[in-house]
């Protein structure tokens, strides 16, 4: 029988251990999406995915999709067109237009998991100063971007998105840049996906990201 952790009020999460392989990092159900309890999951490799309507799930998966800031790879093609300078890259200048830009795209396509009341929490983490954004301007439009949470050394990442060709890549490729400078260990991207890979991610497993948090995380 498989098991699935039941939330309650109480901040507290299962060891990552414990999550199921099938489907891959399914560990809790319930709770909220507090601040205390958002910054809790991500310090310990979890993060809330759920859609409209459903239960809160909270998942941990392994083997876990990663990217070194220093092993972001630029394409021929996307060199030239960072040369071209013809997008703006801006820091934390628009998050709720890039939360509610990621979360409509999602919509279109395949329904979304960023429903309003994750909009709400993320946006209460980026006032805390824990939740950040990278935007891409091209002249005054914003054409993509991604966000995600900052806890100590480690950048978790949460969603993109593109209106126009290469604007994501330019943004993550931005972002990489940017905490190798400041001396990031890693980007977590958490599942695996070609897009992200062609980027330069790559997966490890559950024991070596937890390491990598236990360094790196500070809440």
């Amino acid at each position: 029988m498989l098991e699935i952790w039941q939330l309650d009020d109480e901040l507290w999460f299962p060891p990552v251990q414990l999550a199921l392989e099938e489907p891959n990092g399914l560990l809790a159900f319930g709770g909220d999406l507090s601040p205390e309890r958002l910054l809790l999951a991500y310090s310990k490799g979890i993060f809330p995915w759920f859609s409209e309507g459903e239960p809160i799930l909270w998942w941990s998966p392994a083997p876990r999709m990663v990217l070194f800031p220093k092993e972001i790879k630029v394409s021929r093609s996307l060199r030239k067109r960072l040369k071209r300078n013809d997008f703006k890259i801006t820091f934390n200048q628009a998050f709720s237009q890039v939360i509610h830009f990621c979360a409509a795209l999602r919509e279109n396509r395949e329904g979304t998991w960023i429903s309003k009341e994750m909009e709400t929490a993320y946006n209460q983490l980026h006032q805390q100063g824990f939740a950040h954004s990278v935007e891409v301007w091209q002249e005054e439009e914003l054409v993509g971007g991604l966000y995600g949470l900052a806890l100590g050394r480690v950048f978790f990442g949460e969603s993109m998105f593109s209106r126009v060709s290469d604007a994501s890549k330019v943004a993550l490729v931005a972002l990489a840049r940017h905490l190798e400078a400041l001396e990031f260990e890693l980007i977590d991207c958490q599942v695996y996906s070609p897009h992200l890979a062609s980027l330069g991610a790559r997966e490890i497993g559950r024991e070596e990201f937890l390491s990598f948090l236990k360094q790196g995380v500070e809440v």
